[in-house]
């Protein structure tokens, strides 16, 4: 089975000075990306400069030179303060966007929503945009498609926009959309697409700072955000689906699955139990980025969780997999954050929307 798609997702920098707690601490995560194996890049969703000025450009130019894993870096509305993307183009170079690549068998897709707009939150792709994603959603046919834009679909600005894109997403092979923009953790569900937003590294309204793991594994989509003050490892488990995460029918898991975990970081030992269990040991083949085990499901079990173990500390994620196809989310608002699962601490969701797009300050 191909291995899954995994990266990082470190929130919207609003770097100023070299001296801001904000410039430390994106150092920091750059250096604990460095650190580890098992990741095929890392994402900016957007506002990398507060101001769009050449010498905050710099600051992330610095990180992103620093950095061992390739860099995927798209517009926010503070890219275009200066009122278009020049500094942004100049500072940090890369393909113009929006752009395509193929990581993994996943065709991953880089938007910009701010160049056509006027600046500030006008988000807009305008229509050769449109036209593109519409046109590298077709062409993908089946294969799965992960899809990186600074905010939902729901506020693009354009004419008709907003429900066009949306509609792409909806009927399409997109079966994951990273954002930045939100300032707070928060993943959402339509029955087809998962929407993750990752919280801001400078502009921090709610918990401690860190950067969010993503994996996508055959169609399921796992997401899990990591404090940077904690030591690794760190696990994600990448198959079979969380139930609130399912968005296939066959991401319900029958009598026997095959479980897989993505660990990160120095590990002796991991393992895997059923509810409260014993633990059993899962093996990683030689080459292969993912523990796996294969699992019988008993009958009225309901959470399965992978436990890594290395040089002092540990870690342990867990998940609820789906039993019942019949029993996956349905769409209550294609596009926006009306599917947003709420409160998940155990994913970092806080669930207290503290930022532009609901609670926060006015950033």
């Amino acid at each position: 089975m191909p291995e899954p798609l995994a990266f990082a997702h470190i929130g919207d920098l609003h770097l100023t000075t070299g001296e801001a707690e904000n410039a430390r601490d994106f150092a920091a995560i750059v250096a604990q990306l460095n650190a580890v194996e098992g990741l095929d890049f890392v994402f900016l969703p957007g506002d990398n400069a507060d101001n769009g000025r050449p010498e905050q450009y710099a600051l992330v130019r610095a990180g992103l030179d620093s950095l061992h894993l390739p860099a995927h870096v798209i517009t926010g509305d503070h890219d275009m303060e200066g009122g278009s993307l020049d500094a942004f183009q100049a500072g940090l170079g890369g393909p113009p966007l929006p752009y395509a690549v193929d990581v993994r068998g996943v065709r991953c897709l880089f938007l910009d929503m701010c160049g056509t707009g006027t600046g500030g939150p006008d988000f807009r792709l305008g229509p050769e945009q449109v036209a593109w994603l519409a046109s590298e959603l077709e062409t993908a046919g089946a294969r799965d498609c992960a899809l990186f834009m600074h905010s939902y679909p729901s506020d693009l600005k354009g004419e008709g926009e907003a429900s066009q894109v949306a509609d792409l997403i909806h009927r399409g092979p997109v079966r994951l959309v990273e954002m930045g923009h939100t300032h707070y953790n928060e993943l959402a569900n339509d029955g087809r697409t998962v929407y993750a937003a990752a919280r801001s590294t400078g502009q921090i309204e709610e918990g401690p700072v860190g950067y969010a793991v993503a994996a996508l594994d055959g169609g399921v989509v796992s997401w899990r955000f990591k404090e940077l003050a904690r030591p690794w490892p760190f696990v994600l488990i990448t198959a079979p689906a969380d139930r609130r995460l399912a968005i296939d029918a066959g991401h319900a898991v029958g009598e026997r699955f095959t479980l897989r975990a993505l660990v990160l970081g120095p590990a002796e030992r991991v393992e895997f139990r059923l509810d409260d269990g014993p633990w059993q040991a899962m093996a990683r083949e030689d080459g292969a980025r993912c523990h796996a085990a294969e699992v019988t499901w008993p009958a009225g079990a309901r959470a399965v969780a992978v436990r890594a173990r290395g040089r002092g500390a540990e870690d342990t994620d867990t998940i609820e997999p789906a039993t019942e196809a019949d029993g996956l989310p349905i769409s209550r608002g294609i596009g926006s954050d009306a599917d947003a699962l709420g409160t998940w601490p155990a994913r970092g969701l806080l669930g207290t929307q503290l930022g532009p797009n609901r609670n926060g300050r006015q950033w």
